[in-house]
C-alpha cells in the first residue's frame, strides 16, 4: 500500500536549504580573460585555498571536424602527441609530470580535445614550456604510428565491439543524425581506424593544433599578471595558422519521420528501451531553451525517487526498475534529448515504451509540480557551490564552454539563467522537443529464445 506524504516538510526544507545556501560565503574564482597576440585564447580563475594548479589545453577540434572518411583520427592525434617531440622522447611528458608529483592526460570529444595537468603550482612554468613545445614540434615515428593504432583499435574493442550497450549507442547515434557528423563516432569506425596513417596525423595536426585555434585555461593558486607573462613567453611566440578556416559544419536536413531500430545481441542481461530527440545546444547569448532542457531532464528524470518517470513507473505502477532522462547543451551544434525505461520482470519492451509515452503525455498535460522544481533549482545551487571548490571542475567549465563557441559571460550567467526558467517554459521546451518525427527509439534486448530456435532450424535446412 502507497501512503500518501505530506508535503509540508519537504517544503520547510527546502525553505531552510536555501537560505542556508544564500548564507554561504560566495567563494568563486577570480575569473580573468584575455587573448594574446596570436589568437590564443587564455582563462585565468584564481582560487589560492591550496598550492595546486589545473593547466589546460583545449583545441577546437575535435571528431566533428575530421575530412570525411578519416574517422578517428582526432582521437588518435590525441594519443599520439604523448609519443614525444624534438626535445623529449615518448611519454617522456608524462614521466616529467609524475615526477614532480603531478598528474596528466588528455580526452577528446565531437568538438574538441583537451591536454590537462594538475600540479603544484611552483611547477606551472615547466608545465606551459612542455605543452607549448609539443603544440608545434610534435615528433611522429612510423613505429610510433603503427604501435598507437593498435593500442586505439583494441580501445575501441573494449568499449564497443564487447559491449553491446556501445554498439547499440552507436548505432542510434548514426539513425539520429542523418548529415551531421555527430553520427559518427568519437573513437571511430573500425575500418578507417585500421586505414589511418602518418601523413593523415601530421595533416590534422597542421591544420588545427595552432594558437589561434586554442584555449589555455588556468586555474588554482596563480595571479592573472604571471599567467598572462608565462602565457605569452611560451604561447606567445608561436605563429598561427594563418590558414585556419572558420568551423563550419554541414546542417542536418528536415528529419520528416521517426527511425525506429531493435538491436539484439546473446550478451545482453538486461534490456531497454531508449527514446532520443534532437535537441538544440546553448547558444552563446540565447541560453533560457537550454536551461529549461536541462531542467525537464532534471524534473522528469533526474532521481529515481522524486522524478516524474521514476515515481510513476518505479514506484507507482512498479512497471519499470530504472528510468532516466538526459541532455547536455554542451555541443556546438544540435545535440539531444534522451529518455530510458529498463522494463520489470515480465514487463515486454512495447508495454515499457507505451508506459513511457503515457507518462510523458501525462506529465505535459499536468504541468510542472512548483514544491518540485523549487526542490531542483535549490539542489542546483548546492551542487554549483560544491563544484565550485574543485579547480579541475572550474577548468573544465570554463574550457569546455569555450571550445564549444560559448564566452565566459555566457557561464558566468547560466546559473541565474536556469533559476530564472519557470514551469511553463519547461513545459513548452517539452512540447518543441518531443518530436517524433525527430526522434530514433531504440530498443536493446537479447533475442527471442524461440525466434533463435527457429533460426537454426532453418540454417540446418539450407
Amino acid at each position: 500500500m502507497v501512503h500518501p506524504v505530506s508535503s509540508r516538510p519537504t517544503r520547510l526544507l527546502a525553505v531552510l536549504a536555501t537560505a542556508f545556501l544564500a548564507a554561504l560565503p560566495a567563494r568563486a574564482a577570480e575569473v580573468t580573460n584575455f587573448t594574446l597576440d596570436n589568437g590564443m585564447e587564455v582563462v585565468v580563475l584564481e582560487d589560492d585555498r591550496a598550492p595546486v594548479v589545473v593547466h589546460m589545453v583545449w583545441y577546437r577540434a575535435g571528431s566533428a571536424d575530421e575530412p570525411p572518411g578519416r574517422s578517428g583520427i582526432a582521437h588518435y592525434l590525441e594519443h599520439l602527441m604523448f609519443k614525444g617531440t624534438d626535445k623529449r622522447g615518448p611519454r617522456e611528458f608524462s614521466d616529467i609530470v609524475a615526477a614532480n608529483g603531478g598528474t596528466d592526460n588528455a580526452f577528446t570529444s565531437y568538438d574538441y580535445t583537451a591536454y590537462f595537468q594538475r600540479i603544484a603550482a611552483d611547477r606551472l612554468e615547466q608545465m606551459m614550456e612542455m605543452e607549448a613545445d609539443r603544440m608545434q614540434n610534435l615528433s611522429l615515428l612510423q613505429t610510433d604510428v603503427v604501435t598507437e593504432r593498435t593500442v586505439v583499435l583494441e580501445e575501441r574493442n573494449q568499449r564497443t565491439e564487447n559491449e553491446p550497450g556501445g554498439l547499440f549507442a552507436e548505432q542510434r547515434r548514426a539513425a539520429q543524425f542523418l548529415n551531421h557528423p555527430y553520427g559518427i563516432p568519437v573513437i571511430g569506425w573500425k575500418h578507417e581506424i585500421e586505414a589511418l596513417t602518418v601523413n593523415d596525423a601530421i595533416a590534422f595536426y597542421e591544420e588545427f593544433y595552432a594558437p589561434n585555434n586554442a584555449i589555455l585555461v588556468v586555474a588554482g593558486d596563480v595571479e592573472a599578471d604571471e599567467v598572462r607573462a608565462l602565457a605569452e613567453t611560451y604561447y606567445g611566440v608561436i605563429p598561427p595558422n594563418p590558414d585556419l578556416k572558420p568551423r563550419e559544419r554541414v546542417s542536418e536536413p528536415p528529419q520528416l519521420a521517426e527511425r525506429r531500430l531493435v538491436f539484439e545481441d546473446p550478451r545482453v542481461s538486461q534490456p531497454y528501451v531508449l527514446r532520443t530527440y534532437l535537441a538544440p545546444e546553448r547558444d552563446p547569448g540565447d541560453q533560457r531553451d537550454a536551461a529549461a532542457l536541462a531542467l525537464l531532464r532534471e524534473v522528469l528524470g533526474g532521481s529515481g525517487a522524486t522524478s516524474v518517470l521514476g515515481q510513476k513507473l518505479q514506484f507507482e505502477t512498479q512497471q519499470a526498475i530504472y528510468t532516466s532522462a538526459f541532455y547536455s547543451g554542451g555541443s556546438l551544434d544540435d545535440t539531444t534529448f534522451g529518455l530510458i525505461i529498463v522494463p520489470s520482470e515480465g514487463v515486454s519492451m512495447a508495454d515499457a515504451e507505451a508506459a513511457l509515452d503515457q507518462t510523458v503525455a501525462e506529465f505535459i498535460e499536468t504541468g510542472v509540480d512548483p514544491d518540485q522544481l523549487a526542490r531542483i533549482k535549490m539542489q542546483i545551487r548546492a551542487s554549483r557551490i560544491y563544484a565550485d571548490d574543485n579547480i579541475s571542475s572550474l577548468a573544465n567549465r570554463y574550457g569546455g564552454a569555450l571550445a564549444q563557441g560559448l564566452t565566459v559571460e555566457d557561464v558566468e550567467a547560466w546559473p541565474k539563467i536556469l533559476d530564472s526558467i519557470t514551469e511553463d517554459e519547461i513545459i513548452a521546451a517539452a512540447k518543441r522537443v518531443f518530436d517524433r518525427d525527430k526522434a530514433v527509439t531504440g530498443w536493446l534486448k537479447a533475442p527471442d529464445p524461440e525466434t533463435e530456435a527457429e533460426t537454426e532450424a532453418a540454417e540446418v535446412l539450407q
